[in-house]
């Protein structure tokens, strides 16, 4: 029996919006791309039954969704809400609102996000007062996991910050190919180089200009060493003003107005969580999480399709990329190679179409949906965008195509695989009563503009198996992490202080 159109869900139209020059907020920038998805389908506009604003990072008021439905003319009866926390959330979001309308509970609904980070820094360097949005609205509801990303022991540690561990999880990577930090920047920057590539030919990117790999792994003074073995052009760049926007909606719901023509049908989705805390987690190289979501994934893109669905169908990706070690670990889990033909971006990755904070995958599905709408129109093509939030620890997929599938959405069940990826973690030890040896697990340094050695977190393994996330002793122990190479460490041997999560070197 065929499926109903009004539980078939598409992606009917979305809009990008970025801003180099005025002084902007993030409503406003939200506004232009919400307008722009609308323009493509301008008799939804009233049909809207739900309104969500991915979490905007810069401060921007209490109800943003409230702010975009009235900047946009909705209706008072339209839904309002907004995230919380994580770059797997517009993934997630389109994955729960395909699952609402194939229930029949949900029939048009616009997704939104964007950031204003570099407009406000303008005003901090001018001496103008934030934009806080509108503190008169009544806070809207608040959708999505809000389970910290980091505990007690990250805390200690100061690994709090992307860009301070990630580089943790590439000395895994590192020292598991047997490279030394050089040789794994060479590695690196030959992965990174095609997203320039499509950065550059994408009229939405931030930094449209394509580079050899040379130009991102080479050490240079506009290419510092950011966190070891991280260059700047490596690290995902959340300096920009850019907003995207997605009408999702059902088959029936476009076909009434007029633009079932520009349908792109979602045809699966999953979610999975790795250990929450990265020093809990048995092996911080590693996902289990994606290849969960991802083998849900296709499982249930194989029942919407019934015949079997697998990487190799896909025809165009967009792995976030904030990271190169999420790059990595993502292929590795999915059974993607690093140098697939079918490239590994449609818009040219975080760190060079840029990252609005967690927005990202926004425009990473409004431009696969793009790519795939403009594709040729014989047979079905399909693509699939990934998302991830905190760090490598909470993800969303979805499989997108051109044509619906026979059997309509389904969604990917992870229940069984989540729960064996949660008890994995490993136990963790808050303070040593004694000095205690223990064996680096993942380690990275920090440095300053002038390369100078700032902090050298360690995730260290105790002979009892217990973990711990460790900060070294003193300015003498960065100092001398500083001259050591990095990948090296790892299987390597420091010295636990006790009473204090803090390390010293073993002796060589």
């Amino acid at each position: 029996m065929p499926i109903d159109p009004e539980r078939i869900p598409v992606v009917v139209a979305s809009g990008q919006a970025l801003e180099r020059h005025e002084l902007v907020n993030p409503v406003s920038l939200m506004t232009r791309s919400a307008e722009l998805a609308l323009a493509d389908a301008p008799l939804l506009r009233d049909r809207i039954d739900r309104v969500t604003v991915v979490d905007i990072m810069t401060k921007a008021g209490p109800a943003t969704a409230s702010e975009l439905a009235e900047a946009l003319r909705l209706g008072p009866d339209v839904r309002r809400e907004v995230t919380t926390v994580g770059g797997n959330t517009p993934q997630w979001l389109v994955n729960r609102a395909a699952t609402e309308i194939a229930r029949g509970d949900l029939s048009v609904t616009l997704i939104a996000g964007a950031e204003a980070i570099r407009s406000s820094r303008a005003r901090r360097a001018q001496g103008l007062a934030r934009d806080e949005g509108r503190t008169d609205l009544a806070p809207d509801p608040v959708v999505g996991d809000d389970a910290p990303g980091f505990g007690p022991g990250e805390l200690a540690a100061a690994m709090l910050a992307p860009v301070h561990v990630y580089p943790l999880f590439e000395s895994v990577l590192a020292a598991r190919a047997g490279r030394d930090a050089a040789a794994q920047r060479a590695v690196l920057g030959a992965l990174m180089a095609p997203f320039t590539t499509v950065a550059a030919a994408n009229p939405h990117a931030w930094f449209p200009q394509a580079r050899t790999p040379e130009e991102i792994a080479t050490p240079s003074p506009d290419n510092r060493i950011v966190c070891e073995p991280y260059t700047k052009r490596m690290t995902a760049f959340l300096g920009s003003d850019q907003s995207a926007a997605l009408v999702v909606c059902s088959l029936a719901a476009a076909r009434r107005a007029g633009v079932a023509d520009r349908a792109v049908f979602v045809w699966s989705g999953a979610e999975a969580v790795d250990v929450r805390f990265v020093s809990e987690r048995p092996d911080p190289g590693r996902s289990p999480a994606i290849e969960a979501a991802g083998a849900a994934l296709f499982a249930s893109a194989s029942l919407a399709a019934g015949r079997p669905v697998g990487i190799d169908d896909l025809h165009h990706m967009d792995i976030y990329s904030c990271f190169p070690a999420a790059v990595q670990m993502a292929a590795t889990a999915l059974g993607i190679a690093l140098d697939d033909p079918r490239g590994l971006t449609v818009t040219g990755g975080l760190p060079y179409f840029g990252g609005p904070g967690n927005n990202y995958t926004t425009h990473g599905i409004a431009t696969l949906c793009d790519v795939l709408r403009d594709g040729p129109g014989d047979g079905t093509r399909l693509g699939l965008a990934t998302g991830l939030g905190w760090f490598v620890t909470k993800h969303a997929l979805g499989i997108y195509g051109t044509t619906p599938p026979p059997a309509g959405f389904q969604r990917g069940d992870t229940t069984g695989a989540q729960a064996a990826i949660d008890a994995s973690a490993v136990p963790v030890a808050d303070v040593l009563d004694t000095p205690e040896t223990a064996t680096v697990v993942a380690t990275t340094v920090w440095r300053d503009n002038d390369g100078t050695a700032a902090g050298a977190p360690v995730i260290a393994r105790l002979a009892d198996g217990r973990q711990m996330a460790l900060a070294p002793a003193d300015d003498g122990v960065i100092a001398a992490m500083g001259d050591l190479d990095v990948p090296g460490l790892v299987g390597g041997e420091v010295v636990v202080q006790a009473g204090e999560p803090r390390y010293r070197l073993a002796e060589r």
